[in-house]
Order: C-alpha cells, then structure tokens, then sequence
C-alpha cells in the first residue's frame, strides 16, 4: 500500500506538466532539468500503473486521471502557500530573504538606489529582485512584494498608493532644443512616434497610440528611451525616467489621460511581518522623497 502512495513531490510534477504542457515548461518552473522531469513522470506512471498525459508532437496533454490528479494538485499547492503565508507572518525579526517584483524602468528609474539603501540599513535581509513587466503570483509566493504602476490593483492584495506617475512626449534634445515648449500633441501628429510592443502590456499607451505615426516598436519602456536618446523619433516616457536623461527633452505636458499610480503590493498574510512592514515603510519614504 506504502508503494501506491501519491507524494506531494509526485503532484508537484503533475501540476507543472499540465500548466506549462511540456515536459522542458515543466523542468523551467520546477528549476530541475528535463531528463529528471521525464524520469519521475515516467516512475509514478509506473508505480500508480496510470497514464496521466498524453504524449503528441503538440505537447503533453492531461489525460482523465491526469486532469483528476491536477485538481487535487492545485488544492494542495494552495493550501501548503497558505501554510506558508501563515507561518511566515509570524516572524517579527528584521532577518531573511524578500522576494520583490518590479519593472525594469521602475527598477532603472527609481528603485535601484533605494534598494541599495535599504540593504545597507538591514544587512540581515536578503533581497531576490525579479525584474519583468510580467505579473508575478503573491498568492502563490512567486514574489513577497510587488512594485506596480496600476489604477486597479487587485482586492486579493493589500498596500499602499506611493504617488502619481505622470507621462509625457519625449524627444532628442539635439532636435527639439530650438523649438518653442510645450508643443500642443496635436501639432505631433505627423512626427515618427516610438510606441509599445502588445508585449508590454501598457493597454493605455496602447489605445492612446491608435492613430499615431509608430513605425518603431519596443516591449520595453528602456528600449523605448534608447531609441528617443538615437534620435530615431519621439516617445511617451514616465516622466521621473523622461526628465532625469540630460539627453532626452520633454515636449508636452504630462498627459493626464496616461497618468497612473504606484503601488507597493503585498499578500494579506504578509502584512505584518517585520521584514515586509520595514520594506515598505522604507521604500515609500524614499519613492516619496524622489
């Protein structure tokens, strides 16, 4: 009976193989390699004498028992992050290790040197930095923390609104520098635009862009700043990024209609402890200071 046993291990497997549909998805999300993904897919089919994914040239798909094991997977999961959260939220020291989410232009503009400070200041606490303009998962503990500019941050999460952040048309100096400031936007209109990649995943820049010259994309708000700073046409920047670059030359007004807030995000379960409490206490000094 002891060998017919599901282990949490085996369910973990499962779930990643389901979730990312290929065994290599799978190896990324567990950070084991693929070989050792195939191998102990294959040893629970054999000890349980279950199939639970199909195999094709498309990918792996869940077989009944697979979809049946991948529910109870994900029951598990979220009671063990639960557990965790809990257990975690006890700890009142000022050690251990934060796990923050942020992007790569908050991190450039803004975060990088307050991050510094703060480790110098609690030396005790380590910091893990993932830098993406992808969403990461507080409720399954993908991150502790998270930095986002959003109007909507989600209910399920709880902090603070740091400040406004304000967006405008940037420019190359060396181009606009003799022209009178600040241009009305209409009079742009018929400028080179630089706009955002779908990849970004700013839809209001995106519908503010309908209708623009944009023959020049990027997935990233830096990228979108080189090109301006290489002359190759004019861009929305965040105006903390925009303002800061003594090669850039802002050209409007801030666009009310893009402006959006910071936030600082955590998981109910987090809020008070004493490491999270002193992170956000301290980074949203320093941003407010900025």
């Amino acid at each position: 009976m002891n060998e017919q046993q599901i282990r949490w291990d085996d369910l973990q497997i499962v779930l990643a193989i389901a979730e990312a549909g290929s065994l290599s998805g799978a190896s990324r999300t567990l950070r084991i390699s693929h070989a050792t993904v195939f191998r102990r897919l294959s040893e629970m089919e054999r000890r349980l004498g279950v199939t639970f994914f199909e195999r094709s040239r498309n990918g792996y798909t869940p077989t009944m028992a697979g979809e049946d094991l991948t529910v109870s997977a994900k029951r598990v999961q979220s009671e063990i992050n639960s557990a965790e959260r809990r257990i975690i939220g006890q700890d009142l020291t000022l050690t251990g290790s934060l796990r923050i989410t942020t992007t790569d232009t908050l991190f450039t503009g803004l975060l990088s040197p307050l991050l510094a400070s703060f480790r110098k200041t609690y030396p005790a606490i380590t910091l893990e930095v993932v830098i993406s303009n992808q969403l990461h998962s507080l409720t399954r503990r993908e991150a502790d923390i998270a930095i986002r500019p959003t109007c909507k941050p989600p209910e399920t999460l709880v902090g603070r609104k740091v400040s406004d952040i304000s967006l405008a048309v940037y420019g190359q100096k060396a181009l606009w520098q003799n022209t009178p400031l600040p241009l009305d936007l209409a009079s742009l209109s018929s400028e080179n635009w630089i706009g955002p990649d779908v990849h970004l995943g700013d839809t209001s820049l995106e519908k503010w862009m309908v209708g623009k010259n944009v023959a020049y994309r990027l997935d990233s708000m830096l990228g979108m700043q080189l090109t301006v700073r290489h002359g190759a046409g004019i861009a929305i920047l965040p105006c903390y990024l925009g303002d800061a670059d003594d090669v850039l030359l802002r050209l409007s007004e801030p666009i009310e209609a893009l402006t959006t807030q910071l936030w600082l995000l955590t998981h109910p379960d987090l809020r008070h402890v004493a490491r999270v409490h002193a992170f956000m206490e301290a980074i949203t000094h320093g941003l407010r200071e900025r």
